[in-house]
């Protein structure tokens, strides 16, 4: 949990370690008040005093982390984490802040503030790694944010962190902070739990005047390891008005349409204001790729210029939209691959998510998937990377992340092509290259593959059986509902993979939603929950966090429905 106002020394543990099955154990009443506490207590204010000092004099100098000295060797670890429930108001000068692209050993660091200054990153672990502290320069050219690496730090530890803005006048501003936890070496067979979610702010239905983006608060009360981002968590290509899509008053965005990189930067610091998504954010290692309003509707390389006010006619946006989504998300940017999204994230003995980039590698939505002339959706290099890990992967399960659905058809109008993988009832989808990648998983005996997706706006669930001769190779598919967008309604899906589906929650039409509460009952998010023996739920929950849909397998039946509700 994040609290942006000012550090409280000396105070209770809260929310201190795990239970077997990784949710948080209380530690309320877990020890006495005494004399000899008051005493420590008084101890740890003095000394939070004399570190909060020695943290905002100490000069800038890059982002190389630095061993703190022995007298200033960070806060006690009872004033990192604020009290469970408490809300983060809003204070001047709190940095944005999120962690991504962890490992074992190394957690990829990105914060945001609102002017010149430098940022001043302080974090600990609960294991054997030195306390450590990160700054950097902020500056206009990057919209005030900076990404900074941390290396050295412990596999599969708790890491609390605390970040601090000191503007050009050398006055700090509230202090953020939060945690997360490093991979886990992949041998070690420990429980974890990732949410996932897609479709932000989408057809003017932005952040709610009274409660924001609240499915936000449902994900993060279940107090995930992992958040992936599926894709449209900004609507560059939308408005977000006064008055929302289903009625209600909204935080209006004082941008349009995004036509060059300050209005893209523009969507992207709307959706991160909201509290809830930056409690999350705090409290959880956060894994995002794009999909097609990151830019513009079905966005492509070939097909990612628009005519119309306020776009320049023949201007390509795609690669305006692509430095936005670096600059502004906690994605490792190399000289050796620039402009790379497509990456895995291994997370001990039982999971490994395989993060796809669907977008700037893809043919025309409207050229024909020809047998002579196979589309690709992913590019050559993608692809052979996607086929590797799956080769190489000994994980218990392995997790892709497709911002477009399998089996459900997309994109309008029809002239302009198929834009997801299923071409359904046109020549123009990529159904060639998915089962493709579908004929190699089943060759390797992948019966251990989940593929989340989003994009439609409402769940789904879907068992594939894409072999005929194989009907014991199974691929499960669960497909997100809009975080806070119009609801969508399509009842097709491809029968081309063998597909049962096993799960829908959507309206019977769009024009049966009138108001904001009929609308919030189709908001939600996906879970998938690993125990540390390898058993996988699935599950697809509400806006509220309730279950709507839950299957479960085993590694050893990863074939079968164990439950199904």
């Amino acid at each position: 949990m994040t609290h942006a106002g000012r550090l409280r020394p000396g105070g209770p543990i809260r929310g201190c370690g795990r239970t077997p099955d990784n949710r948080a154990a209380s530690c309320r009443g877990a020890r006495p008040r005494d004399p000899d506490r008051v005493i420590k207590l008084m101890y740890r204010s003095v000394v939070s005093a004399v570190c909060l000092w020695l943290l905002l004099s100490c000069p800038a100098s890059g982002d190389a982390p630095q061993a703190m000295p022995a007298s200033a060797a960070s806060l006690p670890g009872e004033t990192i984490q604020s009290p469970p429930g408490e809300p983060a108001t809003p204070v001047a000068r709190a940095p944005a802040f999120a962690v991504g692209d962890v490992g074992p050993n190394q957690a990829l660091f990105w914060v945001q503030g609102e002017g010149p200054g430098r940022v001043v990153v302080e974090v600990e672990s609960d294991g054997p790694s030195a306390p450590q502290r990160l700054q950097r320069e902020l500056d206009a050219s990057r919209d005030y944010t900076a990404k900074l690496t941390l290396n050295g730090l412990s596999p599969g530890r708790r890491q609390r962190w605390r970040a601090v803005l000191i503007g050009a006048d050398e006055q700090p501003g509230a202090i953020t902070q939060g945690s997360f936890r490093t991979a886990p070496p992949s041998s070690a067979p420990l429980a974890v739990r990732l949410v996932f979610g897609a479709d932000l702010a989408g057809q003017n239905v932005c952040r709610d005047a009274a409660a924001g983006f609240e499915v936000f608060g449902a994900m993060a009360a279940r107090e995930p390891e992992l958040f992936v981002a599926l894709g449209d968590m900004t609507y560059a290509d939308g408005l977000c008005e006064a008055t929302g899509r289903y009625g209600n008053a909204q935080v209006p965005g004082d941008f349009g349409p995004a036509s060059d990189l300050a209005g893209f930067r523009a969507h992207w610091r709307y959706a991160r204001a909201d509290a809830g998504l930056r409690r999350l954010l705090a409290s959880t290692v956060y894994l995002p790729t794009w999909d097609d309003h990151e830019v513009v509707n079905d966005v492509g390389p070939l097909h990612d210029t628009r005519a119309d006010p306020p776009y320049t006619p023949g201007e390509p946006l795609l690669p305006i939209g692509l430095a936005a989504m670096l600059e502004q998300n906690p994605i490792g940017e190399h000289p050796d691959r620039p402009g790379r999204l497509y990456r895995g994230v291994r997370w001990g003995k039982h999971l490994e998510v395989l993060l796809l980039d669907t977008r700037q590698y893809r043919d025309a939505n409207s050229a024909v998937d020809a047998p002579e002339r196979p589309k690709t959706m992913l590019g050559r290099e993608q692809l052979t990377w996607l086929k590797e890990r799956l080769r190489q992967s000994d994980a218990t399960w392995i997790i892709i992340a497709s911002s477009v659905p399998l089996a459900i058809p997309t994109g309008a109008p029809a002239e302009g092509g198929r834009d997801g993988w299923a071409g359904f009832d046109q020549p123009t989808g990529f159904a060639q290259e998915r089962d493709e990648i579908l004929r190699v998983a089943a060759d390797l005996g992948r019966n251990n593959l989940v593929f989340i997706t989003a994009d439609v706006h409402f769940a789904a669930a879907f068992s594939h059986r894409p072999r005929a001769t194989l009907p014991s190779f199974v691929v499960h598919e669960l497909v997100a509902g809009p975080l806070s967008a119009g609801i969508g309604v399509i009842d097709d899906y491809d029968r081309g993979l063998g597909s049962a589906r096993l799960f829908m929650h959507a309206p019977p039409t769009r024009d049966a939603l009138r108001t904001y509460a009929d609308a919030r009952r189709f908001f939600g998010f996906g879970e998938l929950d690993i125990a540390d023996s390898g058993s996988l739920t699935a599950t697809l929950r509400g806006v509220d966090g309730g279950v709507l849909h839950e299957l479960r397998l085993t590694p050893e039946t990863a074939t079968r429905l164990a439950t199904l509700r």
